[in-house]
C-alpha cells in the first residue's frame, strides 16, 4: 500500500518513549536500527483508514515491555521512497487513526528538510 500524507507535529510524547531501552533493544533486534527518539508524524486521508485499521488489527509485530510501559505494534515501511523504517501503532495513543507515526534511525525532518504541510509518502 503507498498513500500520501501530510507532515504535523506531533506532542513530543513520541522521544521519550523511543529513549526507552526497552523499545530501543526490540526495535534493534527486529528491525535492524535504534530508532531516533522521536516519530515523524504523518496526517493521511480517512478514505486510507479501512485499510490502514485492517493493517494494524491484523498485525502480529508486537513489543511489549516488561516495565510498564504499553505495547506497540509496528510495520516496516518506507517514506519518501528511500527512507527504510517503520510505522508504528503504540497501544495507548491520543492521536486519531488517520494520524501515522513514522520511526527510522535518523532525525527525518533534518535530513529531509521537512516542515509541516509538506507532503509525504508512505509505503508498507
Amino acid at each position: 500500500m503507498k498513500i500520501e500524507g501530510e507532515v504535523t507535529s506531533g506532542m513530543g510524547k513520541g522521544s521519550f518513549f523511543l529513549s526507552q531501552e526497552s523499545y530501543t533493544k526490540e526495535f534493534e533486534k527486529n528491525l535492524g536500527f535504534i530508532p531516533f527518539p522521536g516519530t515523524l508524524n504523518v496526517m493521511v486521508s480517512d478514505e486510507h483508514l479501512d485499510e490502514i485499521n485492517e493493517i494494524k488489527d491484523n498485525c502480529e509485530n508486537l513489543i511489549k515491555p516488561d516495565d510498564g510501559f504499553g505495547a506497540v505494534k509496528y510495520i516496516e515501511a518506507k517514506l519518501n521512497e528511500k527512507v527504510d523504517g517503520a510505522i508504528v501503532f503504540p497501544a495507548k495513543t491520543t492521536h486519531e487513526d488517520c494520524h501515522l507515526e513514522f520511526i527510522s534511525e535518523n532525525k527525518l525532518r533534518d535530513e529531509l528538510n521537512l516542515s509541516d504541510g509538506d507532503i509525504v509518502s508512505l509505503e508498507f
